[in-house]
């Protein structure tokens, strides 16, 4: 089946269906990607073999703003797309389809409306999990209602990726929209739920990663980068700043959700933290349990790695070393980390789809 990825970062929903082809569950070809960030894509090159007539958007807004572009696509049945969702997110402005980064969704309609008859069968799309009840489910309601004016039947449900053997806290909302009618006597559901139901009953086949909790991910001899210097301590350690209190804490076996920004700062409560003793002893002495902040800030604390961070995303840890070679450099991979899609749960939402016989085979 033909394939074309939007607003692709570093492959995530290429990455699943590379996987799901190893496993002879179906085959898949890219005819196209586009991403605006050039380090993104330098990452995105270097790791999948790409096709010599393969289509490269670079920015989409440019692309799609000239019919031609689009009707050049090769034909595809499968659209894939994370689009923006920093004008949705409880963590931006929030400002939804008025900023320029909420547009980007009318996209994916522009490409959809352009190739007409010729437009895929199916659509799986990505957000932010808030975009499902942002200015009042409003927002939501104007994307379902346009996918259903190009003839799309539509279903939501929000996904935690720490269902689906990544141990990361990270709940997103994903969109399956069908063109194809649902054919009497399919038993489909497309939920979380069901979807996790099928994918841990055949995790044994599936050739995707499979972590239990962080532990299996932490490296035990790690750079001395990576550890946090006395000054930063009881910042990262602190409930809470500006307003926003939690309870902050260390050592979690399921990490916090990474985010685009995890390589500028240091954030109380949002990012991931660990003590040596800790992964050293594989968990079995958590040294930061019932100890004060003050005692906490004693001991020795790192960061997660871009290995790491990558690995808890669902991408091989060499990713890395072969973006790094090409010149990306730590802040831009961990920026890439946080902005991509969890590949494990494209790739059992996909397993799903394709075992139910919802999608089929060109």
């Amino acid at each position: 089946m033909n394939h074309l990825e939007l607003f692709a970062g570093i492959g995530g929903f290429r990455r699943a269906l590379e996987l799901l082809e190893q496993d002879r569950i179906m085959e898949f070809k890219s005819v196209g990607f586009s991403e605006i960030d050039t380090k993104a894509v330098t990452t995105y090159k270097v790791c999948y073999n790409l096709d010599k007539d393969e289509t490269e958007f670079g920015d989409i807004v440019k692309f799609t703003a000239d019919k031609n572009n689009i009707l050049s696509l090769k034909p595809f049945n499968l659209l894939t797309a994370g689009f923006p969702c920093q004008a949705f997110s409880m963590m931006g402005h929030q400002k939804g389809f008025d900023e320029d980064r909420g547009q980007m969704f009318f996209r994916i309609v522009d490409i959809l409306t352009t190739l007409g008859e010729r437009k895929p069968k199916y659509l799986l799309l990505e957000n932010v999990k808030n975009l499902y009840t942002h200015d009042k489910k409003r927002s939501y309601k104007r994307i379902k209602t346009e996918l259903e004016n190009l003839g799309y039947t539509v279903y939501d449900d929000i996904f935690n990726t720490s269902d689906f053997c990544l141990p990361q806290n990270r709940n997103r909302l994903y969109i399956f929209a069908t063109s194809e009618k649902i054919l009497d006597g399919i038993l489909f559901n497309f939920s979380a739920e069901a979807i996790k139901h099928h994918f841990k009953s055949k995790i044994q086949i599936c050739g995707c990663p499979k972590y239990n909790n962080v532990l299996d991910i932490l490296s035990k001899c790690v750079d001395d980068k990576y550890y946090l210097s006395d000054k930063i301590k009881p910042t990262i350690l602190s409930d809470g700043s500006k307003g926003y209190k939690s309870n902050s804490e260390i050592n979690l076996l399921i990490a916090r959700p990474l985010t685009a920004s995890m390589h500028k700062m240091h954030r109380a409560c949002q990012d991931n933290y660990f003590s040596k003793r800790f992964i050293e002893s594989s968990g079995k002495v958590n040294d930061a349990s019932g100890m004060s902040k003050e005692d906490i800030c004693k001991l020795s604390l790192r960061r997660i790695t871009l290995e790491e961070a990558f690995m808890l995303q669902g991408f091989p840890k060499d990713f890395v070393q072969k973006a790094k070679a090409a010149g990306v450099n730590d802040g831009s991979l961990y920026k890439q980390a946080g902005n991509a899609v969890s590949v494990n749960v494209i790739y059992a939402i996909i397993l799903y789809l394709i075992d139910n016989k919802v999608i089929k085979d060109d």
